[in-house]
């Protein structure tokens, strides 16, 4: 699993109340596919991931797939795909043919637009290589490398299943498989890692040239092995200088940072992930994957999906497991928790157009933030300040209901 698609939506309670304001025009619409296996689960990773048997069931899973989809087709009648985002798990342990049959499914029941950005996560295993060149003649036209670090000592600490040669590899094959948009996944603050260690591995991944990197800070969740038996991880300082000095490496190679966690070079943010951030509509189908969809009455509703897989395959048991409108109250939260990650923030129009809500509907918490110095004071934009950006938590908290 990559950081990529890491990002699961909150779900709040909270009573029902009066209809909004019919949104002026629904936003973007992507779609999140989770393939939930793996060839062993990571113990530093807590997303619905589960270990694949010598024979995946993909047949089974692409019919569970279209089945789950066609029932979430009423809700986006009219609209088209500006991005699908294949996360896991590890999507590439599919076949292309398995893939294929699926993508040509779903093209049967929602229009691509003409410049989809279709993004595989992909393992850099040697397995994984050989199957880019078929990934791309699907029409798949981005992959994200879980890389993680290019030290073996670093991988066998995180559990993973690469080496760091064949990290190196991975990219060169993205490249000569036709990919000429990748992203690089790679972790920093890692079990006993150095300043020098971490820069190495950000140095190593620029070196490849992807057009995008996710770098971010290993943390510790609960429900993994790390977190019953923690690691011995940097200290605080380290960590603080890894960033700053990491920062100032990535700007300096043209990797300009656009969300918390997320460089890239220019014109090549993640399409996908812009959406989420802006508070997009996005359906999710297969094991545990989450929906968010607007209706044009103003209802924004959030749903999920059934966890487990063999739950998911039993013709028995129903796709979603939940679903939950999201009322007035906490939607001014669900929209900046979300569009405060980008460093440059969203201009504030955007709040009204993607929630039918007026900017006034938090006024209070947004001054209270200003005054705090954690929010920008720019009535056209709602954007994080430098500080804000550090103690984001702290920003959301003032605009909790």
């Amino acid at each position: 699993m990559t950081h990529e698609s890491s990002a699961s939506p909150l779900i709040f309670g909270g009573a029902a109340q009066s209809p909004r304001a019919a949104l002026p025009t629904l936003p973007p619409l992507a779609l999140y596919i989770h393939i939930p296996w793996c060839v062993r689960k990571c113990p530093y990773c807590d997303f619905n991931s589960h270990t694949a048997s010598p024979v995946l069931p993909e047949e089974e899973y692409v019919d569970a797939l279209l089945a789950d989809l066609d029932q979430d087709l009423h809700a986006v009648y009219g609209r088209e795909l500006s991005s699908i985002f294949f996360g896991g798990g590890t999507p590439s342990l599919f076949s292309a043919e398995a893939l294929g049959r699926l993508l040509k499914g779903v093209e049967q029941r929602i229009p691509f637009a003409s410049d989809i950005e279709i993004t595989l996560e992909a393992n850099p295993g040697t397995f994984e290589q050989e199957k880019f060149v078929a990934y791309r003649a699907l029409g798949i036209n981005r992959l994200s490398i879980g890389i993680q670090s290019f030290q073996e000592e670093k991988l066998k600490a995180l559990g993973r299943i690469h080496n760091g040669d064949e990290a190196v590899r991975a990219a060169g094959m993205a490249r000569q498989a036709g990919f000429d948009n990748f992203n690089l996944d790679l972790m920093h603050g890692l079990p006993d890692q150095s300043l020098d260690d971490a820069l190495s591995d950000l140095r190593q991944a620029i070196a490849l040239k992807p057009t995008h990197l996710s770098w971010y800070q290993l943390t510790l969740e609960p429900n993994t092995v790390f977190w019953n038996q923690p690691p011995t991880l940097p200290e605080d300082d380290t960590l603080w200088d890894i960033q700053e000095a990491g920062q100032a490496l990535l700007a300096e190679h043209g990797y300009a940072q656009y969300e918390v966690s997320a460089y890239a070079l220019p014109g090549r943010p993640a399409r996908h992930n812009l959406n989420y951030w802006s508070f997009g509509d996005f359906i999710g189908i297969g094991a545990g994957a989450h929906g968010k969809l607007s209706h044009p009455d103003g209802r924004i509703v959030r749903t999920w999906k059934t966890r487990l897989p063999k739950d998911y395959l039993n013709p028995a048991k129903s796709f979603k497991a939940g679903e939950k409108a999201l009322t007035n109250d906490e939607l001014p939260f669900e929209f900046l928790m979300n569009a405060l990650r980008l460093t440059e923030g969203v201009e504030s129009r955007l709040y009204p157009e993607r929630t039918g809500l007026s900017l006034e509907s938090f006024a209070e918490g947004r001054l209270e933030a200003e005054q705090s110095g954690l929010l920008q004071v720019e009535p056209s934009r709602l954007a994080a300040t430098e500080r804000g950006q550090l103690f984001l938590n702290d920003l959301l908290q003032k605009f909790l209901s």
